[in-house]
């Protein structure tokens, strides 16, 4: 077994100087009033009462010093499971905290959602937590980011000149790649974060050593720039209150971000479905309780004079007293209604599908007609102007990095010129290039869209999107409901996909289906420049994260082309368009098979009449134009340039026979890829995606039903 090396208690007397003995005996009270309420958890999970219990037992030195250190309603703070001890020095009430529990409808943190431990307090700039192990250091980056901006475009409301985010793990999730990119983003913009690793020495069974080369991480990230980095005893009030007194300086005083290194203890098992007795020795365990906190510092102010035993005794009694009241309480309160299960999923407050965001009737068109990369481009140029809260980053978007250059060379503008002129009109501090690391993006843009800002960010291909796949389905997705509507991310993120390029695998996918199916974000596939310009700006205007999906294919085709049609033009989401009509077929198809379904249709023999619906919109999808053709011409394809099985088309289907059955007069066909790869070579690729003839072929099948 390794040998753990805990900082010496240097600092043990010096605090003491600065705190009073109200305040050192206050701060016994916040650690033990934490451990009880961790001990009365493990009852009530005993008894049946609550359903899952994860302690933060043996971390409450460092904790309880963060909580003094730093400011509620300030400072901002992205948490995880063990932070019971700074929650509650930040204000949060023993009575809430078993609320969260229970699973109480008045539960603060996410109204019975989520489960016990998942921080979140609105009031307290506690940002909701949430299972997945390591999405919270992007995020609270993107959080501290969003503080440089302010002050680059001279914003104050919302902000304090000198906040702090406070950022906390245990030290195996250092092991995710996005505590590396958070790292490098924090370091590289000097931003004012604070990264508290509390090194209880296991990841669940998994040793320090195991997890991390070196077994120590604060040694592996001390080659950062601008960092503060410290190790000290967590156990330690006194010592863990003046190094966190020394970071949270560091970052107040914009001098870069800060790493508090804190060496804690684990007495209990990770959570109540584990048992540490099978994988840890009784002598570890032993020498861990030697340096529990919670023990070992009422003992110190006895010695040192700052208490009485006679006051510790009140204390106890005083703590067991309001954990019992608290327990009463929360074992009285209501669950949520069962018709609340909708409420947050999207913004309750502004609809994208109402008429509100309806100007497609009235374009006021100028110039001659233009490709949708034109029209993307004017669209977010009008917004930027119309609002300064927007921010525009990824790979490439920028003219340029190196901002002396501008004005010398052409610029870039992203790889395919959509956001080409955005940094020459509006700065760098709101068009900025992003490292080559999806994650990176989308998580600092829900850090960023939390405080405010409106990012508008693009992962360059939507082949390349899957790093970023944890922060868009488990945070950006889930953000409001998770915390009962009181936090939102309203994202729009921008991505290329699709084939006919001859772009072979990693330049050709098409899974929208995959976002699809993610409650809470929505999925957009303009088929023409005139509704890309639209669409890009309901999403830019909505309250909703949005994955925005542009095909490469129809960039620049001459047949999609548009006039500008105005800085106010927008398209709801989930209304379809009927781009050809007919009466013995309807294909409901998006993106660039619209374009292959209306070739087939103006081409096909036998008088047949076939109507096109172009989707606009996956998710919301119009339900009520499919519907009503369907049952107008009674026989329907669904087309779509994904692969034919477990694709978008299946769930269109299933919803047409569901719905549509009594006017079927043929079952409902697909025209779809195959199921397989896109291929390079140009033989390959028309076979496998959908060509013309494949919808002439299909439209001569079904009408013979």
């Amino acid at each position: 077994m390794a040998t753990r090396t805990i900082p010496d208690r240097k600092s043990s007397g010096s605090p003491s100087a600065r705190l009073s003995p109200e305040q050192l005996v206050a701060a016994y009270r916040n650690m033990l009033l934490s451990r009880r309420l961790d001990d009365k958890e493990v009852q009530l999970k005993g008894q049946n009462k609550i359903f899952f219990q994860i302690s933060g037992a043996g971390h409450e030195g460092i904790l309880t010093a963060a909580g003094m250190v730093l400011k509620p309603a300030y400072d901002w703070f992205y948490l995880y499971y063990r932070d019971r001890a700074l929650c509650l020095e930040l204000g949060v009430t023993a009575a809430e905290m078993l609320y969260e529990a229970v699973g109480a409808a008045v539960d603060p943190a996410s109204g019975g959602r989520q489960m016990p431990s998942h921080w979140g307090h609105k009031a307290y700039n506690i940002v909701s937590a949430s299972s997945p192990t390591g999405t919270q250091f992007l995020q609270g980056v993107g959080s501290a980011e969003a503080s440089l901006r302010a002050k680059l475009l001279s914003i104050q409301e919302g902000f304090q000149k000198d906040e702090v985010v406070l950022i906390t793990t245990g030290e195996g999730t250092t092991s995710e790649g996005e505590f590396w990119e958070s790292l490098n983003t924090a370091s590289n913009l000097k931003l004012p974060v604070v990264y508290l690793v509390e090194d209880n020495g296991y990841a669940i069974s998994v040793p320090v050593e195991v997890n991390t080369t070196g077994g120590s991480i604060s040694k592996l990230v001390s080659s950062f720039p601008n960092f503060f980095i410290e190790e000290v005893d967590g156990c330690d009030l006194l010592a863990s209150y003046d190094t966190m007194q020394r970071a949270v300086d560091h970052a107040r005083q914009r001098k870069g971000p800060a790493l508090v290194h804190a060496h804690v203890i684990r007495p209990y098992s990770h959570s109540l479905s584990d048992d540490e007795k099978m994988y840890r020795p009784t002598a570890e365990r032993e020498a861990d309780a030697a340096r529990d906190p919670v023990t070992q510092f009422p003992k110190w102010l006895l010695s040192e004079g700052h208490a009485t035993a006679s006051e510790i005794k009140q204390i106890q009694e005083e703590v067991d007293a309001v954990v019992l009241a608290a327990t009463d309480d929360a074992l009285a309160q209501p669950q949520p209604g069962a018709d609340t299960v909708y409420f947050g999923v999207y913004s309750p407050d502004v609809d994208p599908t109402s008429e509100q965001f309806d100007t497609e009737d009235d374009p006021q068109f100028s110039g001659e007609p233009t490709t949708m990369v034109d029209l993307l481009n004017a669209c977010m140029k009008d917004e930027m102007r119309r609002d300064k809260k927007i921010l525009v980053f990824g790979q490439d978007v920028a003219d340029v990095s190196r901002e002396e250059h501008l004005g010398k060379v052409k610029g870039k503008g992203g790889v395919f010129k959509v956001t080409w002129g955005l940094q020459k009109e509006f700065g760098g501090s709101r068009v900025y290039n992003s490292p080559l690391a999806e994650a990176n993006i989308v998580g600092r843009a829900i850090g960023l869209a939390l405080r405010g800002f409106k990012p508008v960010v693009e992962v360059q291909f939507f082949d390349y999107i899957w790093p970023a796949y944890m922060q868009l389905r488990n945070e950006l997705a889930t953000m409001r409901w998770r915390s009962n509507n009181n936090f939102s991310a309203p994202v729009v993120v921008r991505t290329t996909y699709g084939g006919y390029i001859r772009g072979a695998i990693y330049h050709s996918q098409t899974g929208a289906s995959i976002f699809a199916h993610c409650p809470g974000l929505r999925v957009v596939c303009p088929a023409t420049a005139l509704d890309a310009n639209g669409l890009l700006r309901t999403a830019i205007r909505c309250d909703d994260p949005v994955l925005f999906l542009e095909h490469k294919h129809l960039y620049r085709q001459t047949y999609n082309k548009s006039a500008y049609p105005g800085p106010n033009f927008m398209i709801p989401f989930g209304k379809a368009k009927v781009v050809r009509e007919g009466t013995d077929v309807t294909v409901v198809t998006y993106g660039a098979t619209v374009r292959r379904a209306l070739t087939a249709a103006n081409a096909v023999a036998d008088g047949i009449s076939v109507e096109v619906i172009d989707l606009r919109t996956l998710s919301p999808w119009d339900r009520e134009s499919v519907f009503e053709s369907v049952k107008k011409t009674s026989r329907v394809i669904v087309a779509y340039e994904d692969a034919l099985s477990w694709g978008f088309g299946a769930e269109i289907s299933a919803a047409i026979a569901d719905e549509c059955f009594a006017w079927l007069d043929a079952p409902v066909k697909r025209i779809a890829s195959a199921d397989t790869f896109v291929g390079y070579a140009p033989s390959l690729e028309d076979a496998i995606l959908p060509q013309v003839d494949d919808f002439k072929r299909a439209y001569e099948e079904i009408v013979k039903f």
